[in-house]
């Protein structure tokens, strides 16, 4: 038996943890003591060249690692102008050096990074990111750049010493790494100013830190043991805190530890006391630390961002009374609202926003061609009204006049001050909610009809309270249809500038969509209070800007003529994404898996799928298998278990979300399906040279099934790394493309 090919991953290197093997414990015995024997047969190699094994491993480690880094640096400096979502995310990042708040969907790690990398390397913060395609000019870009570029370098021998852990097989880990080095999709995230780099540094490293501290099992409460257990539990945060997917490696984490204390629990030897420290170590390394460094990134989040900007209008007015330079920062206001006050009215649904009109109309065959009234995000002087009797012109500001407080049960008109209409409802159906009617602004000069009367209502008061300024919570009943005023939180099409929808619902519920509070408050006939006792606590704002970023997840739909992706496209890498360029006259970047590379991932997944019951069956009928492929069975059931599992955590959760999916986030997946695919392959051409007599021959089909899969997507590389690096010229269409004859499915579109 070729031992060298065969019994390298059998017996004491690969460490059968206590307790882990349940039913099948006694079962695992005779193999166990078969693969001793095997370690001390003459045919293996002599224990005087472990040093050199280990030498070796560094030395891959190093070249690996060294063509990671040429790879991702390279040409890293093109093209000089805004790519796709760097204009998003290193806006962001300038937002950061600015201190001026904005909002995002995801958690702030990742843009806090961008942002300090900019800081560090001599940004200044003032490029505007305004769309793809703006050039830098004399902006430094290259350090936000570089800083994603050298996580995403990082991410090659990270997967080389989690497969090399799991597998104990040079090979193995060397295939895993030269999959991801020479993947096109990876090495285009990697360069760019974007948050994947970051959030999939943070996957790939709780993986290889727990994989790092399965393998101290044996050692439990050592200072390894203990490094690994803490860094995991730390990785999880950076992971968790840069985007909400991150909550798929921790989910894979927990499992681990949970069938891990189940394993521990059920061994014998082990005291009860000793299991409950154990328990105790995981809760406090992978459950409270990460907790609490979770909050510390949210407080230095808001510590940073302390200056008024665009994501205000997200946020509650308490919410924003913390921000200096926003209206109601160190603000005094009226404290009670009287007729003639200008007001912006704020809705008390999270990212639902303000009450506003501007002067277009609806189109042709919505409801009445009527103004236009919905919500918007930000401030604005198309937010401003001002509050008026039902039935008087008179001026409620002239000095000859007494304050006249408005009241619980008051009759009012709401005047929108930028184009003299009457917030106006009538039986027409609204344009998006068809059981809800329309709301338009209506009249000339503030004259216009009975539909334009409402009743203030205060949430829970009596007739005869005052209304008092962000505190009172309000709503407004229509007086000829008895609808209710309220937001349905959808985005209106182009025509609609993509603001929410404003309705009447006649429906009377109370739901935080039709209830609202006056916020801005503006009457020189009133005193003043000071809002300061209105700021919250940081729980409270943590509460709340986790229910912001909630809902703006929820709210990602796809737009009109927007390019999305589906996630069945993912694995089969059916469609790409453009990041730079549309004609031959541009510089082209797109975003697309190395064919190879993919298409030899998702075989790998159903050969391992197949391959793996086959091996299990066996397994627990009791099949007698020799030592070396019984090493070699428990290598492709643990190891690439775990990395099966991380490749479905990462991946079918997408098939139950309703927001806006592309083809990126696919990309932590395709991390784990490519560590499989090297612990598959090795594993397989090792079992095929177990069937060899000849120790030489079988040592030449595994190295050369390991060399050929290398060459190969190596080549492939060669011929897609234009995908990444940049094209000019002709398109694939033309003989001429550098792309010519590559273009081998009709949906690729470069």
């Amino acid at each position: 038996m070729p031992s060298a090919v065969c019994g390298g991953l059998a017996g004491s290197e690969l460490r059968h943890r206590r307790g882990r093997c349940g039913p099948q414990a006694a079962r695992a015995a005779v193999p166990e003591e078969a693969a001793e024997a095997a370690a001390q047969s003459p045919k293996r190699p002599a224990p005087g060249s472990r040093p050199s094994e280990a030498a070796c491993r560094w030395v891959l480690l190093a070249l690996v690692t060294l063509l990671a880094f040429a790879t991702r640096f390279h040409r890293l400096d093109q093209p000089p102008h805004v790519c796709w979502d760097e204009t998003h995310f290193g806006k962001m990042g300038s937002y950061y050096i600015n201190r001026t708040f904005f909002f995002d969907v995801h958690p702030p790690l990742g843009k806090m990074l961008i942002g300090l990398a900019g800081y560090l390397s001599g940004y200044d913060g003032t490029f505007m990111f305004q769309k793809p395609g703006d050039r830098y000019e004399h902006h430094n870009y290259m350090g936000m750049r570089g800083f994603c570029a050298f996580l995403g370098s990082l991410l090659i021998p990270f997967a080389y010493l989690t497969v090399l852990e799991l597998s104990k097989s040079l090979p193995a880990a060397l295939l895993s790494a030269a999959l991801l080095t020479f993947d096109t999709g990876c090495l285009t995230l990697s360069q760019y100013i974007l948050l994947d780099p970051i959030l999939m540094f943070f996957i790939m490293a709780a993986m290889l830190s727990m994989v790092k501290y399965n393998s101290c099992a044996d050692r439990p409460f050592s200072a390894p043991w203990w490094f690994w257990l803490s860094l995991t539990g730390i990785n999880l945060a950076g992971a968790i805190g840069v985007k909400f997917v991150g909550l798929f490696i921790i989910l894979h984490v927990g499992w681990n530890t949970v069938s891990d204390l189940w394993h521990l629990f059920g061994d014998l030897s082990l005291s009860l006391v000793t299991v409950g420290k154990h328990l105790i170590a995981r809760i406090l390394c992978l459950i409270v630390l990460p907790l609490a460094l979770y909050t510390a990134i949210y407080a230095v989040h808001f510590a940073v961002l302390n200056q008024s900007g665009p994501g205000d209008g997200f946020f509650s007015s308490a919410f924003q009374a913390r921000l200096s330079g926003n209206t109601l920062h160190n603000a005094s206001v009226p404290e009670y609202l009287a007729f003639g006050s200008v007001i912006t009215v704020k809705n008390l649904r999270m990212a639902i926003g303000y009450l506003h009109s501007h002067r277009h109309l609806y189109p042709e065959g919505i409801g009445a061609r009527q103004q236009q009234v919905t919500t918007y995000l930000h401030k604005d002087y198309n937010n401003l009204w001002i509050i008026k009797k039902q039935n008087t012109d008179s001026d409620p500001l002239d000095p000859s006049f007494p304050v006249e407080f408005v009241q619980h049960g008051d009759i009012i008109r709401l005047e929108h001050k930028e184009t003299s209409r009457n917030l106006h409802s009538h039986y027409h159906e609204a344009p998006l909610t068809r059981k809800h009617y329309q709301v338009t602004g209506y009249g000339i000069n503030g004259t216009g009809d009975s539909n334009d009367f409402w009743r203030i209502e205060v949430i829970n008061r009596k007739f005869g309270n005052r209304i008092k300024v962000l505190r009172s919570r309000i709503r407004f009943i229509h007086l000829v249809t008895g609808c209710v005023l309220g937001s349905s939180g959808k985005v209106l099409p182009k025509w609609g500038w993509e603001q929410l929808e404003v309705t009447c619902s006649p429906y009377l519920k109370e739901t935080l969509n039709s209830i609202w509070n006056v916020e801005d408050h503006i009457n020189p006939k009133l005193p003043n209070i000071s809002l300061d006792v209105l700021q919250p606590s940081f729980p409270e704002i943590l509460l709340e800007s986790h229910l912001v970023m909630i809902r703006g997840n929820n709210g990602l739909k796809p737009k009109d003529n927007e390019f999305t992706s589906k996630p069945w496209h993912w694995p089969i890498n059916y469609q790409g994404l453009r990041f730079s360029g549309v004609n031959d006259t541009d510089f082209r970047v797109y975003l697309l898996g190395n064919p190879v590379v993919w298409w030899l991932n998702l075989l790998s997944i159903a050969l391992y799928l197949l391959s793996g019951s086959i091996i299990a069956v066996a397994v627990q009928r009791g099949a007698h298998l020799p030592a070396e492929v019984e090493g070699l069975s428990q290598v492709l059931l643990r190891g690439g278990g775990q990395l099966l599992l991380g490749w479905a955590l990462h991946y079918f959760p997408f098939f139950l979300m309703g927001r806006v999916l592309y083809f990126h986030h696919y990309f932590p997946a395709m991390l784990f399906s490519s560590m499989l695919t090297g612990i598959l392959w090795d594993t397989l051409l090792r079992l095929c040279a177990c069937g060899l007599a000849a120790s030489s021959l079988a040592s030449g089909v595994h190295m050369g099934g390991v060399l050929s899969l290398l060459l190969g997507t190596a080549y492939s590389f060669y011929l897609f790394h234009p995908l990444a690096y940049g094209m000019v010229g002709p398109l694939a269409q033309d003989p001429q493309s550098p792309m010519a004859g590559l273009r081998w499915l009709e949906s690729w579109d470069f």
